[in-house]
């Protein structure tokens, strides 16, 4: 059953990095987003990917919504110009915000938060927790050992195949999108068995 995205929790790098291509990456989601009418929620801050991608929200007209923490805000990382920031007191509160106004989570190339945010969100659709998709937007193979590792688990018995099934990857952001709003959940009534802890 399709579903209709309002708001999609991007998750990416505080550094721009090194390739370029993961900065055109994080404008073009920014303006598709922006095209769509689907507002961005994201962690806030003006520096790295994060910033591209808000920018870029910002200026085709986008809805863009901000969580940052505390510590992160009075280190003036906070983005100054965005349509609602939300400034909370802990990492735990800000993912939760954010999960709470999304529909739907997107990863761009990024580091420890990156995949920790991305990673702790798709535990949460596994468990049922909320039924929201999450997407792997990839550049340039960026994303290629995770997924490996994705499979790898599958194939040893550590993830079921209906759950891996759960994460969607694409490199084009426009083609992601329609794939999270078509993408099936494991229905709530399967259960967890002791080998999916």
């Amino acid at each position: 059953m399709a579903r209709s995205l309002t708001g999609v929790a991007v998750y990416c790098a505080s550094s721009r990095g090194i390739e370029p291509a993961d900065a055109d990456m994080a404008a073009r989601t920014g303006r598709v987003l922006a095209e769509r009418g689907i507002r961005l929620v994201y962690g806030g801050g003006h520096v790295g990917l994060m910033g591209v991608l808000a920018d870029a929200a910002l200026a085709a007209g986008g809805e863009v919504h901000g969580v940052i923490t505390t510590a992160l805000h009075d280190r003036e990382v906070a983005h100054s110009g965005l349509t609602r920031l939300d400034v909370v007191e802990t990492m735990h509160e800000r993912k939760a915000v954010m999960a709470d106004a999304a529909d739907a989570f997107v990863m761009l190339p990024g580091g420890f938060g990156t995949l920790d945010e991305f990673f702790e969100v798709l535990t949460w659709t596994q468990l049922r927790i909320h039924d929201k998709p999450c997407g792997i937007l990839d550049v340039d193979g960026f994303w290629d050992p995770l997924v490996a590792q994705l499979d790898r688990a599958v194939e040893r018995g550590l993830v079921r195949a209906e759950h891996r099934r759960i994460v969607v990857r694409d490199d084009d952001v426009g083609r992601l999108l329609d794939r999270l709003v078509d993408v099936e959940l494991p229905s709530a009534d399967e259960g967890l068995d002791p080998g999916d802890r």
